[in-house]
């Protein structure tokens, strides 16, 4: 007998259309397989959906801030019922880049290097710091979003105008940047499961480069390393899910530069859209879609 699986999709971050997708295309697939399959928003009639439902597996299908930064796993292991991906402390790590940019440093991970700024500093003092600590153009984004969502790439003249678009935030990052190529790699629980070389269109593989079909990102698969360089970005990816502790499929964003691989964050939960990553990676490895679902499904656990 098929599972009864209930999807947590939408939410309140600022990737809920993200979200919605990626639930709606876990959902059509399992329906056509022969699942019982409810769609819940994680409001105020989540406990009532799941006594009602009473799902076998609950599918964290939630993107962004209350999805995947350990907040939503904290009310889901009070029912006692197994969901998917990584638990409350490494999701709340992953999404914290600060935190986990630090735990990548300390395991001897390359990640561009960084500080934070909080908006009591005034923004000529922040234009030394970059240029005694880092040099522009830099990369500015906020500590707890996914998805590129308010990710800037700035030079001296523009930096005081993204700043202030910035400032709901109570800190943001202010990191080097790297340019080079950049690649994806997918772990499936302690399997490294591929990698995907990304040309974007525009400036950098930001929001819309990755969610909007016409902005026109080349993917490209297999992607074009030594065997030696191949192994080795699969190597720090699953050393990245170790020592944050991740469970299920997570996604490494680098980049490669200069012959040398830098981490720029770790995503526990990727997206299981149509233009989504780590389905077109498994696709390429013989898993297709339905079976990297169950996997995920089968993987789950009551405890993180």
């Amino acid at each position: 007998m098929k599972k009864k699986v209930l999807i947590l999709s939408g939410g309140i971050s600022k990737e809920r259309l993200i979200s919605l997708d990626t639930g709606l295309q876990v959902a059509k697939e399992l329906k056509k397989n022969g699942y019982k399959v409810k769609i819940s928003e994680p409001d105020n009639n989540l406990e009532k959906n799941i006594k009602n439902f009473k799902p076998n597996v609950i599918f964290n299908a939630l993107h962004g801030q209350f999805g995947e930064d350990g907040y939503i796993q904290t009310i889901l292991e009070q029912f006692n019922i197994p969901y998917t991906h990584s638990g409350v402390i490494p999701s709340s790590i992953a999404m914290d880049k600060e935190i986990s940019k630090k735990i990548f440093i300390k395991n001897k991970i390359k990640t561009p290097k960084f500080f934070t700024f909080s908006f009591d500093m005034r923004v000529l003092n922040l234009i030394k710091k970059i240029e005694k600590k880092l040099s522009f153009p830099v990369v500015v984004k906020p500590l707890n979003e996914g998805s590129s969502v308010n990710v800037y790439i700035c030079d001296k003249k523009n930096l005081n105008n993204i700043v202030k678009k910035l400032r709901n935030y109570k800190k943001i990052m202010i990191e080097e940047f790297i340019g080079g190529r950049e690649i994806q790699v997918a772990i499936m629980g302690k399997t490294k499961l591929g990698a995907i070389e990304l040309k974007p269109k525009r400036k950098f593989y930001d929001y819309k480069a990755k969610y909007n079909s016409s902005a026109k990102t080349e993917h490209i698969i297999p992607v074009n390393l030594s065997k030696k360089k191949f192994s080795q970005i699969m190597n720090i990816a699953l050393k990245a899910h170790k020592v944050i502790g991740c469970k299920g499929v997570t996604r490494s964003d680098f980049k490669y530069y200069q012959g040398k691989f830098f981490l720029l964050e770790i995503n526990t939960q990727p997206g299981m859209t149509k233009l989504s990553l780590v389905p077109e990676i498994a696709e390429h490895k013989g898993i297709n879609f339905l079976k990297l679902i169950e996997w995920i499904l089968k993987d789950a656990s009551t405890k993180r």
